[in-house]
């Protein structure tokens, strides 16, 4: 905490689940540091609905945050709610509808990696392999009068759940372009465009 120049941290996540971890071993370490002073709030990053109940029946604290990979090009937890009821493959349930469950439980989604498509093979901004979703994330930037960069993380911001965008960059110009997407308002039609045009399919 010295190197970061402060005496807490706001929030402290467990970062993924581990299949080994003994909850009350976790709530006995969580109450330790929330009483010293030096952690004010505990979230975790990769759970499932159970694995948040799991846990939670042992701690003193509320879970606020769960980091989860969302993005215009990795929408597991909303194409499970479009496709109910429908025999394909977006249809089946993997992640235990973790999305309404955050919501229920006033948990705050943190979308991770918001320019990443695949296992880290890379941002699908400027892709070619996305050709005709940047064409539309840039077709709406240039209605808008904003960078394209802003698009994205915009269309994260439309959801209802105000799910957060966790983005890092060492470009400060970046950073300004990026924030931007919080001043933009996309319509139901250029959100649902944009979903489609990242080769999602709608019932």
């Amino acid at each position: 905490m010295k190197r970061l120049g402060t005496d807490y941290i706001d929030i402290l996540l467990l970062h993924r689940p581990d299949t080994l971890m003994e909850p009350e071993e976790v709530a006995e370490a969580f109450s330790i540091l929330h009483s010293s002073g030096k952690i004010r709030n505990f979230g975790v990053s990769n759970f499932n609905p159970m694995q948040i109940e799991l846990l939670s029946k042992y701690l003193n604290q509320r879970l606020i945050v769960n980091q989860l990979q969302f993005s215009i090009v990795h929408t597991g937890m909303i194409d499970f709610g479009f496709n109910v009821n429908m025999k394909v493959d977006q249809a089946i349930n993997r992640d235990g509808s973790v999305l309404e469950y955050c919501r229920l439980k006033g948990i705050t989604i943190q979308a991770w990696s918001p320019f990443q498509y695949g296992f880290f093979e890379g941002t699908f901004l400027g892709n070619e392999k996305f050709k005709e979703l940047n064409e539309k994330i840039d077709e709406i930037a240039i209605q808008k009068g904003v960078p394209s960069i802003a698009i994205p993380i915009a269309w994260i911001l439309r959801h209802p759940a105000k799910i957060q965008a966790i983005v890092g960059t060492t470009n400060p110009a970046r950073l300004k372009d990026i924030c931007k997407a919080a001043d933009i308002e996309l319509t139901r039609e250029e959100w649902y465009a944009l979903y489609r045009s990242a080769g999602n399919k709608l019932p």
